[in-house]
């Protein structure tokens, strides 16, 4: 247990170490895949507060997040290392799953929005992107961290785009 905490702090306070070991660490994919529902259950839940009625559309917000953050850390992937790859660039969906999971750890924070307000959201969202670029790097052993941003940006603009499709399908018909 304290390994993990140590690992989410570590992370949310862009510790490079801590992003190498999380990639190296092949029984870290659990852990990972934690930081991410402990993160989107929190943005959830610090986006409607959790009273009686709000606990259906907390869970449905934590389900989104969830969903958004894998089709971002797909977009990620695959732009990071088939489209921008650097010569050295070497990684597996594992490794950059396990640091960009981890990357999660300060939308945890976002259970205070509730409370807080607004704030808490937007200063979590702009660490988020931070704490992203830094498992990037890490992850793909990028020397660049311009062409990391460059991937990050990239990954969420298409993932919006890609949610913003899915929404038109399904969404209910425009009068």
């Amino acid at each position: 247990m304290f390994s993990f905490v140590r690992r989410v702090v570590g992370a949310a306070a862009l510790r490079p170490a801590i992003y190498e070991e999380v990639e190296a660490d092949l029984d870290g994919t659990p852990q990972a895949l934690l930081v991410v529902l402990l993160a989107s259950a929190a943005t959830g839940s610090g986006w409607t507060g959790l009273s009686g009625d709000r606990i259906w559309t907390t869970v449905v917000l934590a389900v989104v997040a969830v969903a958004a953050w894998v089709a971002w850390a797909t977009m990620t992937y695959l732009i990071g290392t088939h489209l921008m790859p650097e010569g050295q660039t070497q990684a597996d969906t594992g490794q950059l799953l396990r640091t960009l999971g981890f990357a999660q750890a300060p939308p945890i924070m976002n259970v205070l929005a509730g409370v807080a307000g607004p704030v808490v959201l937007g200063v979590t969202f702009v660490w988020t992107l931070a704490t992203m670029v830094m498992a990037v790097r890490q992850a793909l052993d990028y020397t660049s961290t311009a062409r990391a941003i460059g991937v990050c940006v990239a990954g969420w603009l298409l993932a919006l785009v890609m949610f913003g499709l899915i929404g038109v399908f399904f969404g209910a018909p425009v009068s």
